[in-house]
Order: structure tokens, then sequence, then C-alpha cells
């Protein structure tokens, strides 16, 4: 397969910077060249909330014992240090955690890996490494469909590293969201070799699980190949369907006449690590995947065309074109949150209907003082809306097998938000209204309750499977992106990621409100949500924004809960967030290069005392790449990112990055060596 062709990329010469429109094309299916998908006229973003578990809690596995942030002591809440003095940023710590030079943000032409002074770096595995016993070697001259399904994926996004008790063994998990062929294969030969690309590509799909080993906590790891717990999940792993889709008229199909199985999932970005040790991962932007008539609201209101596909799955397997007599439901049977049991790969791994059909984020879980589970998720569009699922049924501590039936029935929320200043202090430029700050108060609106619908005139089965459609009719807040959502482990409080929305203000768009106070919102920001009573079942709470991104040296209206902006990293489209044992939030960025001209990274940011909303840059990702799935184990001083699409505007005979294989500092291949970007998991330690 080639280079996608000029008529494949409408967002050629509509992007920032060097944000890729090969990545809008193969990504998201070029969202942004379209028509907002949500026309709805509900409310817009003057309202939002949640709560959520920690995926980053260190999870045992395999009876090995657990580590777990809600074991460590934290000091969150201890009196910060004194603030660093310098410009942009400058050295310092919080309460605890890692200690390091904040670095300077990299020009988005510079393809490196860059760390803090005192750190290392190194990949633990990468697209193409072997991972059972009879894989074979990673051969970029001779790739093959069945080789791919035994080695590890392309473009990992979402990432958990889950320590045995002894520290020296562990799971890595990873989910990888998409290909790019134009850097992955030389230009096409022949029509026969142009599908066996496209079988490559559907095994390079999916999830992994793969085994890790080390000699002694805080030091580097090294994957295990012919791991026993290894596994690749990939289009054509057999998923099973639960809660109240499962055997419905709207998912059967000739392949699948009961309504139970479904082969693979795609797209999968974010995820989540449950109280239980299984991990959950969202089926994103699965509608670029599918041809389809797109005739009805429901279709246009989930983004699918009638317009052959990027992939060009539908000339391999009938499935991807809903146009064919008997696939017409195949589009239903994806958009959800899947769960897998990392400890045994010969389980069969689900997808939840129970928690709606939507551009899954991710889902992240928490078990109320009730005992139910609470899990949040964002649906990653422009103006669509952020969810709650809480379980019917609750929590046995220790009962695994329970607790994975947890998610396959509940009630279902979408949230709402008010601003709680008036509409004519919120300008569009991102001021501070008058008292100081952005914040408010918001409802979470009932979707589905006691197994039954309360959407008027939809039925269950309806709005599960046309969850947007519900939503709107609810009149929930129309967001800008809400991306990753975490709680915090000690405060409680949830941190949702809204990515950016370029839309917001223009003619016929959503206005700019409390919540979203800056028209045009390239840089995005993070939304503070505390449940009412603390309880993560309620259906009321409180927001504010503890940041509105950008570089305060270009935009004065970048908001950092109040800290001096001349002692900040700049930052740009937070992406994933996750917590330290110390209690500060990491942020990793997508989009940064299009929006400040930067490469993306991952920042720290303080959230209490005087130091509440500094931010410190950690490290920076090689060009054209995005940051993903970031865990932070600073008991052992490691870092670890999923480094994805590097390179992304090359082609093979011209590439941009040959990250993480550096030869030497932009070293180009010599005669006869083929090289290429391999996307891959990194690991940052104290040197």
């Amino acid at each position: 397969m080639t280079k996608p062709q000029l008529n494949l990329l409408p967002m050629l010469g509509h992007t920032r910077g060097k944000r890729s429109a090969v990545t809008c094309a193969l990504k998201c299916d070029n969202a942004c060249a379209k028509a907002v998908c949500n026309e709805s006229d509900n409310g817009y973003f003057r309202d939002i909330a949640s709560a959520t578990f920690s995926r980053r809690s260190a999870l045992g596995f395999g009876g090995a014992g657990i580590l777990s942030l809600a074991a460590v002591a934290l000091a969150a809440c201890a009196p910060p240090s004194e603030a660093g003095a310098g410009t942009r940023a400058s050295k310092g710590t919080g309460a605890e955690g890692l200690a390091f030079d904040a670095i300077q943000p990299v020009d988005l032409t510079v393809d490196a890996f860059n760390v803090p002074t005192g750190y290392s770096w190194s990949p633990i595995i990468r697209w193409g490494d072997p991972l059972f016993a009879d894989s074979p070697d990673f051969d970029l001259a001779n790739q093959s469909a069945a080789a791919q399904a035994r080695q590890f994926g392309y473009n990992n996004d979402y990432l958990e590293i889950l320590r045995s008790g002894n520290g020296k063994n562990a799971l890595l998990v990873c989910n990888h969201e998409y290909v790019n062929p134009a850097i992955m294969f030389p230009s096409v030969a022949s029509d026969a070799e142009a599908l066996e690309r496209r079988r490559i590509a559907m095994a390079a799909h999916g999830m992994a699980v793969v085994e890790l080993e080390r000699g002694n906590t805080g030091k580097p790891w090294k994957y295990i190949q012919g791991g026993k717990r290894n596994r690749r999940i990939t289009a054509h792993t057999a998923f099973e369907l639960t809660g109240p889709l499962a055997g419905s008229s709207y998912v059967k199909t000739t392949a699948d006449p009961g309504g139970h199985t479904v082969l693979g999932t795609v797209g999968n970005c974010s995820g989540g690590s449950t109280p239980w040790g299984t991990i959950l991962s969202g089926e994103e932007s699965f509608n670029g995947y599918f041809r389809c008539a797109a005739t009805s609201a429901a279709e246009k209101r989930y983004g699918f065309t009638d317009k052959a596909t990027t992939t060009g799955w539908e000339t391999l397997e009938p499935r991807w074109d809903a146009r064919t007599p008997g696939y017409e439901n195949e589009i239903n049977r994806f958009g959800y949150i899947v769960e897998i049991d990392p400890d045994n790969p010969e389980s069969t791994p689900v997808k939840h209907t129970a928690l709606g059909r939507l551009k899954h984020e991710g889902a992240n879980v928490i078990v109320a003082g009730n005992g139910h589970v609470a899990a949040y998720m964002g649906d990653d569009e422009k103006f669509d809306y952020l969810y709650k699922f809480v379980s019917q049924d609750t929590y046995r501590k220790d009962d695994k097998q329970h607790n994975m039936t947890l998610l396959t029935a509940g009630n279902l929320y979408v949230a709402r938000f008010t601003g709680d200043s008036p509409a004519t202090e919120i300008d569009g430029t991102g001021k501070l209204p008058a008292d100081g700050a952005f914040h408010g108060s918001g409802e979470w609106l009932p979707l589905v309750v006691d197994a039954k619908s309360a959407v008027d005139a939809m039925t269950l089965e309806e709005v599960l499977v046309h969850t947007r459609l519900a939503a709107d009719k609810a009149g929930a807040t129309k967001m800008d992106r809400c991306e990753d959502v975490q709680p915090h482990p000690v405060t409680g409080r949830v941190y949702v990621a809204c990515t950016n929305n370029s839309d917001r203000g223009k003619p016929g768009k959503a206005a700019s409100d409390e919540t979203n106070p800056r028209s045009l919102n390239r840089d995005g920001h993070i939304v503070e949500i505390t449940e009412a009573a603390d309880d993560a079942t309620a259906t009321t709470f409180k927001w504010s924004l503890l940041m509105v991104c950008g570089d305060p040296a270009k935009n004065e209206s970048a908001y950092f809960a109040g800290y001096p902006q001349d002692k900040v990293s700049p930052i740009s489209c937070p992406d994933n967030v996750a917590f330290d044992a110390a209690g500060n939030l990491w942020i990793s960025t997508d989009g940064a290069p299009s929006a400040i001209g930067y490469n993306d990274g991952l920042f720290k940011v303080m959230l209490e005392g005087t130091e509440r909303g500094r931010v410190q840059q950690f490290l920076s990702v090689p060009r054209d790449a995005e940051t993903c799935g970031p865990v932070v184990h600073d008991d052992e001083g490691m870092v670890y990112v999923a480094v994805q699409h590097p390179g992304e505007e090359g082609t093979f005979e011209d590439q941009h990055s040959y990250f993480p294989d550096y030869v030497a500092a932009g070293a180009a291949p010599t005669a006869g060596q083929v090289r290429a970007p391999r996307p891959a998991v990194v690991q940052v330690y104290q040197a």
C-alpha cells in the first residue's frame, strides 16, 4: 500500500505546525475535515463531572502479591516545598516524588527522545519484536500477516506495567490503536502484495500482554520472549458480548446469528486497570474501519460514510462493508469498552454493552463506599460528552470471577455542567471571571436506570447501541474532546483531559462558556471534579478548571491554577493523565506541535499548596510522535510511556524518524540498510 493519496488527506494544508494530515486520515478518519457529528441543540459545555479508580495502581498478578498506590503513604496533602525560582520551569519536587530539572521544550523538527539530566532511557519492546517461542524475528523487508500476529503490534497507546510483589517480574499490557502503511512498507509492487499488507495491518491492531523481568527493582526491564502469559489480541480474536445488547437484533449478523461473538477490537485508545486485576480498553475511532450506506441519523451521528476506507479492509472481508447483506449490524458490534484478563491468556475477552456505544477514549473504575463500582468514560470527538456507569451489583474482595461481571449491568449517565459566573464575564478569550476562577456545578443525567431506558421514545437497546443520540435527547453538555479521565487515589478528585476543539466559537458552533472559556480552543484544558459527598455513585458534583493550557510566552490566557506563568513549562493538548505515589498529576500530550510548535511530551503537575498548578516537562518524544499511556513508579524512580506514530509524515523511502533504533544522532541508513521508525514502549530510569 502506497502513501495515502491526496484525495484521502482532506486535512492536508489545514493542520498547523507539524500536525500530520496522515495522522488525521489514519487515526480518526479525518474527523476535523467533516461536519461535526453532534448537531443536536442541547446545551454546550457549561457543566461536567466524574470520579475514577486510578489505572496507575500497580496491581499484582499471578498471586505474587500486590503493589498499590492506595497502600503507599501518600503525601499529596503535606505542606508543599518552596516554589522554585527561574523562568519557564526549574528544579523542584512535590511533597514527594521524582526530582528533576525540567527539560526545555524541543523543536518539532527534532528526531530524538529527551529526558532530564540524571536519567536514561531505553525501549522495552518495539513494533515487530517476537512475543512467542516460535515467533519469527522482525524483518522489515519481509513482513507477513502470520508473523505480525505473533509479534508486538503497531502504534501502542494505553500502557500498564503490573508489578509482582518482589518487583522483579511484571506484566506489560498495551493497546495497538492503528497503523501507517506508508512508513511500514515500501511502494506496493502488486495487487497481491497490497492485500497481504492489509492483512498485516489487521494483525498489527488490538492489544498485547508481555511478561517482563529484571535483576533488581529500579533497574530496566527486559521482555520475555515465550513468556507464559504473553498474548496478542488482533482484529480476528473472538470477543464475547455482555450486557443488554448481547443476543439482540441490533448485533446479529450472517456470521454470528446468535449475536454473542464478535471478531476483533480496533481503534483501541486509552484504558484502565480494575481493582480486580483486569484491563479495560476503549474502542475509539471505529467508524473509520467500515464502509457504510450512512443514510440513517444514527449512522451519521457516529461519522460513518459511504466511501472507501483508508484501511481497505472491506476488500478483504465482507464484515467491514456494512452495505453487504447480512452484515448491516457489524458496525453496532464495535465502539465498546473491552475487558481482558492479563493473567489468563486462554480467557475470552469481552465487550461490555452496558457501558454504551461511543468513541470511547477509555474507562477507569473506582469502588464507591457503598460497594458499587463507578466507571468514567470520555467520548473523544468535538462537542461530545462525558459518561458515568454505576454497577448494579457490588464489589467482593478477592472474588475476581464475580467482579468481572460488575460491568455487565447497571445505570448509565451523561454529564451536564453549569458555570457559576455571569455569562458576560466569559468572552472567549480565556480571561478569568471576576471571582478569579473557572468553576461551577453539575449533574449526571440518567440514560439507563434499573435496567430500563430513562430516555423518552428510546428502548433500552436503542439507548445502548445509539448512546450518542440518547445523550443528545437527555441534554448533555457538549465538550472539547474529553479524553482520559482519572480519579486522584487520595483526594478522590477526578481529572478530565479535554484535548482541544478548534471549532469552539465558530459560526453555527457552540460559543465559549465557563467550562470551555476559549474560542478556537487549540490548546485544551483540564477539568477537576469533586463528586457530591465524595460518593462516586452520586448524581451531582462540583467542578473547576485546574489548567487552561498553552505557552504563556505566546498566549496570555494560559492559566495554571494561579501559579506564576513564567515558572511553568509550556503545555498543550492534554491527552492521558496519571498519578505518582506522591499524589502529583502527570499529563501526556497529543498535538502540541500544531498548537505551540514543540514536540509532544510528558509533564508533572503539582496539585496542592503554593505549588498547585506548577507544570514541569519531564520528557519529549521524537518528531511527529505522540506521548501515550504514562505510568509513573516514583517509588523506584521509573517512568514509562508508549511512543506512538514517530515519523508519521515520512514515507518508507524518506523516513522522518529512526526511533528508537538510532545508530548515531541524525544518522541516516547506509547503502543497503533498511530502517524505519518503530513505535515502542519506553522506560526512563535514573542513570
